[in-house]
């Protein structure tokens, strides 16, 4: 993976989207559904794209809120929706083209009070809220972010009743009807002017900030974190939540700065992420230099990404803790600090997460759910209380309430942030410091990830490979174990393949949401083993891709 000379840097002016340019080309670029490319697609999170590809234009977000409203009907999904969006640029046009069909079809619509942003995790809490204890007459939500991605780009997602990201035989259905309606130029779409819309009998104003921030004490020991005086800080990324951590601070008497409070859609004061990009990755070492900068100012510092439904936190014993570091210390403690979850509550994780998981998890005697990427398999288990926590290497989380109950079906940056607040307050010692406990006691892993470009062609022989195509015996000197094309939890294919050894192990597979590969792996047995297991997996990438038809000639090697 080739890191950009630019990585780590303040971003240049040449870098900066031209905001007005993007608008421009929301209203007046047309998509031609002829092209891939310019179709509606929804990966594991949502449709995405940017409206200088023809990608997210306001067509787009017609034709999906029309087949929203469409799938709303046919499932007899009457009760409102909470409609919420992040800082993006092509955000607020999308919010606005999402409310004309919605109101022209009659659907109730929950928009944030003085049209503030709204994180991800807030409009699965208030989904949650609203439908605990009814059978009938239920809510579900839209959110507007393309989480993490740069400034360019724009994002649409769809949560159902469950409060959770929606399942793949729902977002097919929304995007097959969706696509339908651009090749016959949006007929059948019912929208009215946006002032309309505004002043409509079915538009209703939601304080979603203070819903929310009031319910954390039910999830995080907030007493404990004021009661400690432990001082906080907080970088919002110029997020959705910018506007969430004051209020946090002042209900709950937190001794907590926000070191930035800037929002600008062009993010001209994010430090650049590994390929040049600007990227608002709370996990990422390039994008959070400026908190990392600030680490011994604070005892314990946290980030959200732009939706706010990833985090990043930064310990003084260790800088910035990578994603599966602190997965593994969350669960460590949330399992020994929350007596009122059930026995039975398991630890639910992505197949491309730390076996540090898998071994914190043996220690606790709990059982271990793994799953394909995505946080749509732990919904189920957090809504009936079987899960206790779910997490995602790419810095997702969310875990349930002190009572065991659901908190969110959705991933939640604030409340994992948070808890690094409440492990530090009631042990005396930051997250990077339990950490490296654990690694006295099983082992210290080495982790890494490669990205890639592929077509969409190479993308789909890599979803597809099989066992077969493994044509070794030993990984990196080890003898091959296990060779997995189905998660072990849930049964259900990961697209792609993992190969795990007594020491290490590698994953393969494509990305859901943009044109590019990624191969995971992990070694207990240092950094030149690590390296094998990445050589090995790239040998394994390169045939199946070599294999595939020929498609735009995006590049499928990557150099290690």
């Amino acid at each position: 993976m080739k890191v950009s000379p630019f990585a780590g840097k303040p971003a240049e002016p040449s870098m900066l989207v031209n905001v007005p340019k993007l608008i421009t080309a929301y209203y007046t670029e047309t998509p031609d559904p002829s092209i891939p490319e310019q179709r509606i697609s929804f990966g594991t999170s949502g449709h995405r794209g940017s409206a200088f590809q023809k990608a997210f234009n306001e067509w787009h977000i017609l034709a999906i809120s029309q087949a929203i409203c469409l799938y709303r009907r046919q499932q007899k999904i009457d009760g409102p929706l909470f409609l919420g969006m992040d800082t993006h640029a092509l955000s607020v046009p999308a919010l606005a083209s999402a409310l004309e069909v919605l109101a022209a079809n009659g659907v109730d619509v929950m928009i944030a009070e003085k049209d503030e942003y709204t994180p991800t995790p807030v409009v699965s809490h208030a989904i949650l809220t609203y439908n605990r204890g009814r059978k009938k007459g239920l809510a579900d939500g839209i959110v507007i972010t393309p989480s993490h991605n740069p400034p360019h780009d724009g994002g649409f997602k769809y949560n159902p009743p469950n409060g959770g990201p929606a399942e793949r035989v729902v977002t097919d259905w929304i995007e097959s009807k969706a696509n339908w309606l651009l090749e016959n130029g949006l007929r059948g779409v019912k929208r009215i002017p946006v002032e309309k819309a505004l002043r409509a009998s079915t538009t209703h104003r939601h304080d979603y900030l203070d819903a929310y921030v009031s319910d954390l004490g039910s999830v995080i020991d907030m007493d404990a974190i004021g009661g400690a005086k432990i001082s906080l800080g907080v970088d919002p990324l110029g997020g959705a939540g910018v506007h969430y951590w004051g209020p946090i601070a002042e209900r709950y008497g937190l001794n907590l700065t926000v070191v930035n409070d800037a929002v600008d859609p062009t993010f001209r004061f994010m430090t650049v992420d590994w390929d040049g990009q600007i990227r608002m990755d709370p996990s990422s070492p390039y994008a959070m230099q400026r908190l990392i900068g600030l680490k011994d100012r604070f005892e314990i510092a946290f980030a959200c990404d732009t939706d706010h439904d990833r985090h990043g936190v930064v310990t003084r014993s260790a800088g910035l803790l990578p994603p599966n570091h602190y997965l593994a210390v969350a669960i460590f403690y949330l399992f020994q600090h929350r007596p009122k979850w059930g026995k039975e509550a398991a630890v639910g994780k992505t197949v491309v997460s730390s076996q540090m998981i898998d071994r914190v998890t043996a220690k606790l005697g709990r059982k271990l759910y793994e799953v394909p990427v995505g946080f749509k398999w732990f919904v189920d288990g957090l809504l009936d209380g079987s899960l206790g926590f779910g997490g995602e290497e790419s810095a997702g989380v969310s875990f349930v309430r002190l009572d065991g109950s659901v908190w969110t079906t959705d991933k939640d940056g604030i409340v994992p942030a948070l808890l690094a607040a409440e492990i530090t307050a009631r042990l005396g010692r930051d997250p990077g410091e339990i950490y490296r406990e654990l690694t006295r006691q099983f082992g210290e892993p080495i982790y890494d990830r490669v990205e890639a470009s592929a077509t969409p062609e190479q993308k789909e022989a890599l979803e597809k490979l099989s066992p077969e195509q493994v044509r070794f015996t030993d990984l990196a000197g080890e003898k091959i174990q296990t060779l997995l094309t189905h998660a072990p939890g849930n049964g259900a294919p990961i697209g792609g393949i993992k190969v795990i050894a007594e020491s290490g192990w590698f994953a393969a597979r494509p990305s859901g949401t943009e044109n590019i590969y990624k191969i995971y792996a992990e070694s207990f047995l240092g950094e030149d083993h690590l390296r094998h297991i990445l050589e090995e997996a790239q040998t394994i990438v390169n045939d199946a891709l070599a294999a595939a038809p020929q498609g735009s000639g995006l590049a499928s090697n990557t150099n290690l």
